[in-house]
């Protein structure tokens, strides 16, 4: 058409070599056009596939099977071992970077998008027997120890200080070293929480302080591991242990009959457990043949409930770690008479012990509160002297 219109119009019609030029002309301008259109959508579809092969490649090289199938930024199909081998380094350590801040915010190990052409910050995992499920860090052995003792507030003393991003901690009572110390310390390690080498390992299990064999066992784990006692008044100690015992075994006997030998004489009965465990420093004196004082700190199971931030501060201080949990993470609730964590961003309701916690003790007639402080106060005044503190129970 443009030819026609061309040799109609502008050129004579008995002119033939100019006509043949302006063929050869307008041919030529087609040819360009054609050519140039072919290679721009060439160029733009072989992008769009890099794009897509670009992402589905990170994807694979991160996430499991089921991160693919639901991904709607990769519908290429890709071998998993092959996409791990061709991802760029530059990729992986971004990625990697990515996952390792996560980490230390305490966010939640989990693939994200943040931009519209579908790759965003995906946390690089770490998979254990290709079950597809994020491993991060190292199972290690506790650098400290929650040792007892039984009802002086040690669940507390845990759940206030794994708020701190810098400790992981088991959550139930492992009961390594007196009950199951013949499984072995792989078996112990394998309880313990993937921590990052920044962050320290512990586990409590109260009865430890007074296993007579704990303190050698866990010595032989390491001499460097941190030890924390709880302890509270042992009279008040021994109520709370025996509360317990009754809302589990209705029918034992009576917290008088169980504590003494003979009511009337007043000799208290040291061979029942709720009262042996108050005579702490009998059961110290094991510990220091094994660990120095300066390993071993003390909480007060009182402090703890009229200033927990107070004892939570100083355990911290002899961890090694930043105050970061302080006043503000903490409020009294009056109804169970014990402090609770304030409402973390990440929940709708405030962290409080369990039912167990703060349990109504039962009365005890005041004679026998008195006799049994009588009996408790020379192995308290000995305990004050041997770990330079007055925890002031008398």
């Amino acid at each position: 058409m443009a030819y026609r219109f061309l040799t109609s119009r502008v050129v004579p019609s008995s002119n033939r070599l100019t006509r043949k030029f302006l063929f050869i002309f307008t041919l030529s301008l087609s040819f360009t056009y054609l050519c140039y259109s072919l290679i721009f959508c060439s160029d733009t579809i072989m992008h769009g596939q890099s794009d897509e092969q670009h992402r589905c490649l990170l994807f694979q090289s991160v996430g499991s099977k089921k991160i693919l199938q639901k991904s709607n930024y990769c519908t290429l199909s890709v071998d998993p071992k092959g996409t791990r081998d061709t991802t760029s380094k530059a990729d992986l350590t971004r990625l990697e970077t990515i996952q390792i801040n996560n980490q230390s915010k305490n966010f939640p190990a989990v693939p994200f998008l943040d931009s519209p052409r579908g790759f965003g910050a995906l946390d690089r995992k770490i998979t254990n027997n290709n079950t597809g499920s994020p491993k991060f860090g190292n199972k290690k052995l506790p650098n400290a120890i929650i040792v007892g003792v039984k009802k002086g507030g040690t669940r507390a003393v845990l759940e206030f200080i794994r708020i701190h991003p810098d400790v992981r901690a088991v959550g139930t009572e492992p009961h390594f070293f007196d009950r199951n110390y013949d499984r072995g310390l792989d078996w112990y390690r394998g309880l313990m929480p993937r921590t990052l080498d920044s962050q320290i390992t512990m586990e409590k299990t109260p009865s430890y302080f007074v296993t007579r064999e704990a303190p050698r066992r866990i010595s032989s784990m390491s001499r460097d591991t941190k030890l924390i006692v709880v302890v509270r008044n042992p009279v008040t100690r021994a109520i709370s242990d025996y509360t317990q015992t009754l809302s589990k075994k209705p029918d034992i006997p009576t917290f008088e009959v169980l504590a003494f030998k003979n009511k009337s004489s007043g000799v208290v009965d040291t061979s029942w457990n709720a009262i042996r465990i108050g005579m702490y420093v009998l059961h110290l004196e094991n510990w220091l043949q094994y660990f120095p004082l300066s390993q071993i700190h003390f909480v007060s199971g009182e402090m703890l409930i009229t200033d927990p931030a107070g004892e939570l501060g100083r355990v911290q201080d002899f961890l090694g770690l930043k105050r970061i949990v302080t006043d503000k993470h903490f409020y009294f609730n009056k109804t169970k008479g014990f402090p609770c964590l304030k409402k973390p961003e990440s929940s709708s309701l405030p962290r409080c012990l369990g039912k167990s916690k703060g349990r109504t003790h039962v009365q005890i007639d005041q004679e026998v509160i008195e006799k049994l402080r009588e009996f408790y106060r020379p192995y308290n005044i000995k305990f004050y002297e041997m770990v330079g503190h007055d925890f002031r129970w008398d």
